[in-house]
């Protein structure tokens, strides 16, 4: 049975299942799962007796589809009775991920006077005389909102904020988890830009940092620059901005893996929506050789007709040589592909025209632009945004850190040398001693790396870094917002 895609476990299925108690009957289970395609992550025995034995068999599949043909092969077998079927994603999510819990005990009635009426009052009074106070004495100076309005979901696209929920719910659990902050989903039923900046100006006084997720572009722009403009505390698209410092610290330790410096590459990117800009303004500010942006028209150049201003700015500001062709053109002596697109849009005899020790980072998920099998046997160094690959490229990496800096530092706004610095502490988690082709970052479990990112955050907060020398013009990642007015490119994050 041919399978394209990978099996993942974000399509695990558990399957009990009777078997007659011979001794090849375990193997020939797991025998014919291999051959379905799927990977077999556990197998345990429920009950037996004499005559059968009764297996709850867990497996990988690559999708909903391949789950059900999985599970039509089993049911195939002489002497196999297949009883139930559960998808283990569905399970985790049932009741959600998240809940509320309180801090402080209310056990007797002096607690209940202090956490609550009359005690309380004497807070409210103290915050309604000095209002920095409620970072202090509130849940304001631990609390970030993640807003979405469902409008560009992972790669499913304008689905709705209900439907939104269990992606926010899940960053909240990353928030926490990973960085101790304790975030709330904020899933908005409005896509009118002027609406949702009023709503989350409104509900702000209540949080010490806002989240703006799954937005699509160009609206994301315009929101997240008027709400810098409005609110006196971070606003931080994680779309944009957490991706482009994950791409930055895992290019710092790919190209010290292959030998080449920044400032000599050539790297194409895939997507010029929210994630891709971010990712080339930081890349320029960085003093990258060369860019060429691609999105679905083909690469973006001086001359184009009618591109909205986000676009006419990278047209402007990338692609030296002024190059007019496709993708697969655009890669051809590029040292670095980076997608943040579409799947499938490169085959590896792309990736064997690329420049000798090419780097490639197919970070659509869950298909990322090249197979990563093909291109690792033409590419130095592989990345996707796949848990079950090596070089995962996660945001989970970089947004918890970000915000517990933020927040221990009482920072007003978000800003490029935090990125950068969040970058480069993620980039030397891993220690230029460890690195090599199939380790450029550190795992998303490693401990050290939102407690290293925080303290890099906060630093910049408190010092905020001087502009380099070598600065490429106004391209400060905020100031994209302000650039928005015309439609999304279908290939936007």
């Amino acid at each position: 049975m041919a399978i394209t895609r990978l099996p993942s476990a974000g399509f695990s299925i558990t399957i009990r299942i009777s078997v007659t108690a011979d001794a090849s009957a375990i193997g020939r289970l797991t025998t014919c799962v291999g051959e379905a395609g799927a990977i077999v992550t556990a197998l345990d025995v429920v009950d037996s007796d004499a005559t059968q034995v009764i297996v709850d068999l867990t497996c990988d599949t690559a999708d909903a589809a391949h789950a059900d043909q999985v599970v039509k092969a089993l049911t195939g077998l002489d002497g196999v009775n297949v009883r139930k079927v559960s998808d283990r994603t569905f399970l985790l999510h049932l009741g959600g991920k998240i809940e509320v819990s309180p801090k402080v005990a209310l056990r007797n009635r002096d607690e209940l006077s202090r956490a609550y009426t009359p005690g309380v009052a004497r807070v409210c009074l103290a915050i309604a005389e000095n209002p920095d106070d409620a970072r202090r004495l509130t849940i304001k100076r631990n609390t970030v909102a993640v807003v979405s309005d469902g409008s560009a979901v992972l790669g499913l696209g304008n689905i709705g904020p209900a439907a939104s929920l269990p992606v926010m719910e899940g960053k909240a659990a990353l928030f926490k988890r990973f960085g101790g902050v304790d975030a709330w989903p904020v899933v908005l039923d409005t896509q009118d830009t002027d609406e949702i900046v009023s709503i989350v100006r409104a509900i702000a006084p209540q949080y010490g940092g806002i989240n703006l997720e799954d937005i699509a572009a160009p609206r994301c722009f315009e929101i997240e620059a008027r709400l810098r403009e409005l609110l006196d505390i971070p606003v931080f698209h994680d779309d944009q901005h957490g991706t482009a410092i994950c791409v930055l610290a895992a290019l710092t330790n790919a190209l010290r893996v292959v030998g080449k410096r920044l400032a000599d590459v050539r790297v194409v990117v895939s997507g010029a929506g929210a994630a891709g800009t971010a990712i080339m303004k930081l890349l320029l500010r960085q003093g990258v050789g060369d860019i060429i942006a691609c999105d679905r028209q083909g690469a973006l150049h001086r001359g184009l007709a009618d591109l909205n201003p986000a676009w006419q700015w990278l047209a402007e500001n990338t692609n030296a040589a002024n190059y007019a062709g496709d993708l697969a053109g655009a890669v051809r002596g590029a040292d670095v592909f980076i997608g943040v697109s579409a799947p499938n849009l490169l085959t590896g005899d792309d990736i064997a025209t690329m420049a000798p020790d090419s780097i490639v980072f197919a970070l659509a998920n869950p298909d990322p632009e090249v197979d990563p099998r093909d291109a690792r046997k033409h590419a130095a160094v592989v990345a996707t945004g796949r848990s079950d690959q090596p070089n995962q490229i996660n945001n989970v990496l970089a947004f918890p850190g970000v915000f517990r800096g933020m927040l221990d530092a009482h920072a007003e706004e978000f800003t490029e040398e935090m990125a950068i610095a969040a970058a480069q502490a993620i980039a030397d988690v891993v220690g230029e001693d460890k690195i090599n082709p199939t380790v450029i970052v550190p795992s998303v479990f490693d401990p050290r790396v939102a407690p290293a990112v925080a303290a890099a955050v906060r630093a910049a907060a408190q010092s905020p870094a001087p502009r380099p020398a070598a600065d490429p013009g106004p391209v400060d990642l905020p100031e994209i917002a302000q650039e928005a007015a015309a439609p999304a490119s279908p290939l936007a994050d």
